[in-house]
């Protein structure tokens, strides 16, 4: 798994300040994709366990962090090892916040509990799915590009039969 952008505070990809690691890789395509180059899944610098570590240090040591974002890409073509990545994350910082995005729609991501899809999501704790839609493009909208794409609190979803929206702290 590769990694081609790390910011290490934002507060665009996600509520509060987030640290942000994009990983490469996208079979998607989708047109408009304001970052083609991170399809490429060899883009970027391998996301070795060391490097894993120092930013897992670094977000430790950073107290105004409220949690991490993982985008793309989109990190569910490598669940796998973004799960392995963010359980090493959980077990320096427990209650540490996690989003997510993906071309993925939430239903197509729990259709196999147990899938290394599933259980990549079950790690999060939001998830904004659906892929970009040019013609439904709107810069208005929170974390998100295209009217198509939804904000999900996964744990509240996971724990009923009805998807659940995350609604913003200060509500």
């Amino acid at each position: 798994m590769n990694i081609c952008g790390y910011y290490p505070e934002s507060i665009n990809e996600g509520e509060g300040m987030r640290a942000v690691i994009f990983l490469s890789g996208c079979r998607h395509r989708c047109p408009g994709c304001f970052n083609p180059k991170t399809w490429n899944f060899n883009f970027g610098e391998p996301f070795t366990l060391e490097r894993q570590r120092e930013i897992i240090a670094e977000m430790a040591a950073n107290p105004l962090l409220d949690g991490l974002t993982l985008a793309g890409g989109d990190p569910f073509f490598s669940a796998d090892e973004a799960a392995g990545f963010i359980q090493e994350l959980h077990s320096v910082l427990p209650d540490f916040s996690i989003w997510i995005y993906t071309g993925y729609t939430y239903e197509e991501l729990t259709t196999a509990p147990g899938s290394p899809e599933w259980n990549l999501l079950s790690l999060c704790h939001v998830v904004i799915d659906g892929r970009f839609v040019e013609e439904l493009k709107d810069t208005t909208l929170p974390y998100r590009g295209s009217s198509n794409q939804r904000i999900i609190d996964i744990p509240a979803s996971l724990a009923g039969t009805e998807i659940v929206h995350w609604q913003p702290a200060d509500l």
